[in-house]
């Protein structure tokens, strides 16, 4: 039996971020912030949270709260924490940044691409000829790539998130603990644009992303790729697919279920596809946890039929993804919660940060474009660190 310790700050959500450190949970969404310490009990697997909550009480008149991430392959274990104490705060975008300044950690960086850039356009040309004999049915393989980066000292995860956070404060931040081979502190941190589910009562929200372009400065430009990729053929056929998969995952549990027609998302370095998908709930209590587990991975983050693409990626991506693609969020003893898609994120460990990367891979994708892609998306975390260089061509 434990007590979960809780406190609501109506206008500290800037204060909870600086006092973020390694080893808690932060969680930042258009629905507030969530701050937790410590460690009152652990499990490895959404299916054994509600239990694990079901143990304790807290100030709270929602009961205990679990915060954690799970990885992309769903049989490897998680880290679902249910903190000591938690803290929460009206969304970043509601407080004044003030005198909170992005500044870069300090370098230089060592840079290792896993596969090299080259190898990745091979990598996506090996998916496309799988596609093209549709190997197990075949629609959508995703395909990502990794770049790890070796401070000169461990990395400031407090200002990382910072630098993340402030960048976009309407958006989806984290960063949560994650098991350790060693004593240091391991973080998974990110930004990611794309919410898995989010879950109040009886009314359920997803909001897959597919399809995607880069941003330009120029606003022209701009603007002209965006209106490029709402009439792509290749990009709309590749997020319906998703979008279908995700209304399809839902359904079962909802009494009435709303799929739109795709609309623009955008973030400070792409535009992207975007579904909000919305359904109400046969049963209220139905637990965000478990809708989350029905929902991952989604065929944004895997492909098209999921076990035909999760074969194929066994097969072509030369690295274990860990918990990027995997999910990352909280869940209270009622069953409410919010959970967002682990990408533009960061595995990071005392100097050391795996920065990954990925794009869906449909017929027609052009594997230099993927390789393009995949270079926009990780300057989320580059810029968040102060780096600021073309990664096409290889790095070391």
């Amino acid at each position: 039996m434990f007590h979960q310790r809780t406190e609501s700050a109506a206008d500290a959500a800037g204060d909870l971020l600086d006092a973020y450190r390694p080893g808690g949970a932060f969680l930042a969404s258009p629905s507030g912030v969530l701050v937790g310490g410590g460690a009152a009990a652990v499990a490895e697997r959404l299916e054994d949270v509600a239990g694990l909550l079901a143990q304790g009480t807290a100030d709270s008149p929602a009961g205990p709260v679990a915060i954690g991430a799970i990885p992309f392959d769903g049989t490897a274990p998680g880290r679902l924490v249910v903190p000591d104490s938690v803290r929460t705060a009206p969304p970043l975008s509601r407080s004044a940044q003030g005198a909170r300044r992005q500044r870069p950690l300090p370098g230089p960086w060592g840079m290792d691409a896993v596969p090299e850039p080259a190898d990745h356009v091979a990598n996506v040309d090996r998916a496309l000829k799988r596609l093209a004999a549709e190997e197990g049915g075949l629609a959508k393989i995703v395909l990502a790539r990794s770049l790890r980066l070796s401070g000169p000292r461990p990395v400031d995860t407090g200002q990382l998130l910072s630098n993340l956070a402030w960048r976009d404060p309407a958006g989806y931040t984290f960063a949560v603990d994650l098991p350790a081979p060693g004593s240091e502190p391991r973080t998974l941190i990110g930004a990611s644009p794309e919410l898995l589910l989010a879950k109040r009562g009886a009314r359920v929200v997803s909001n897959p992303l597919a399809g995607s372009a880069p941003r330009s400065a120029d606003p022209s430009k701009d603007q002209h790729s965006a209106v490029a990729l709402l009439g792509s053929a290749k990009d709309r056929h590749e997020h319906a697919v998703v979008a279908d998969a995700v209304a399809e995952a839902l359904r079962p549990y909802c009494r009435t279920l709303e799929v739109p027609e795709p609309e623009l998302a955008k973030t400070a370095t792409l535009w992207h596809l975007s579904t909000r998908i919305t359904g109400e709930l046969v049963d209220p209590d139905t637990p965000s946890a478990l809708l989350a587990a029905a929902l991952h991975p989604t065929p944004a983050v895997c492909g098209s039929p999921t076990a035909a693409a999760g074969e194929a990626i066994a097969g072509i991506e030369p690295f274990d993804r860990g918990f990027y693609t995997g999910a990352v969020g909280y869940t209270d003893a009622r069953g409410d919660g919010e959970w967002v898609v682990s990408i533009r994120c960061a595995d990071v460990a005392g100097e050391r940060l795996d920065l990954f990367a990925g794009g869906g891979i449909v017929p027609g994708s052009d594997p230099d474009a993927e390789l393009a892609e995949t270079s926009v998306k990780l300057r989320t975390l580059l810029l968040a660190l102060g780096v600021n260089q073309p990664l096409s061509a290889p790095v070391h």
